[in-house]
């Protein structure tokens, strides 16, 4: 879970809020307000330091009067997922931006290797979001999908006197954002 710049920042000037006084309303022993002020002017600027917590992103909104769905990203990261990003590109710009539903039964019906990985993100995403926040499934939607290129394992093929060829195995680091739609 992971806090929306542009809607924490639209729910901020609907209730007249800056980041000072939602700093002195969360302000707990401990974390003085300044640190908070610094932390929210980050997330408001799409910067995730320090990493906004659950149990953050719930005072948030109930200082704000809003739904935890309404200021959040569900996210889900993949990571070393065994195929080349060239290859998990094609399956991600098919699902972007499409209904969470309509992108399952897409991937479901997708016969490259990719799609079982990318299906997996998927449901955690989407149930990540169900647990955390009051969100109608029907309405989720992929926001953000994105693919990056992970590690590389290196192998040698011998070949005829004495020479070999090097093997590069590529693995891709795989992440899906689900967000309700807000209309």
């Amino acid at each position: 879970m992971k806090i929306n710049p542009k809607k924490l920042a639209s729910a901020m000037a609907q209730k007249g809020v800056d980041a000072s006084q939602l700093a002195a309303a969360m302000a707990e022993p401990g974390i003085s307000a300044k640190d908070l002020e610094s932390a929210i002017n980050n997330w408001v600027g799409g910067r995730d330091h320090p990493r906004c917590k659950a149990t953050t992103i719930r005072r948030i909104a109930q200082i704000l009067g809003v739904r935890i769905a309404d200021i959040t990203k569900f996210t889900c990261q993949f990571r070393n997922h065994r195929g080349s990003p060239r290859k998990a590109k094609l399956l991600i710009d098919l699902i972007r931006g499409k209904s969470v539903v309509d992108a399952e039964n897409q991937l479901s019906f997708t016969t490259k290797r990719a799609a079982l990985d990318i299906k997996r993100a998927l449901k955690a995403a989407s149930i990540d979001a169900e647990q955390h926040g009051e969100v109608n499934y029907d309405k989720l939607f992929v926001s953000e999908a994105m693919v990056d290129q992970g590690t590389v394992m290196k192998r040698f093929q011998p070949k005829d006197r004495g020479r070999a060829h090097s093997i590069h195995k590529f693995f891709s680091h795989i992440t899906i954002s689900v967000e309700e739609r807000s209309k």
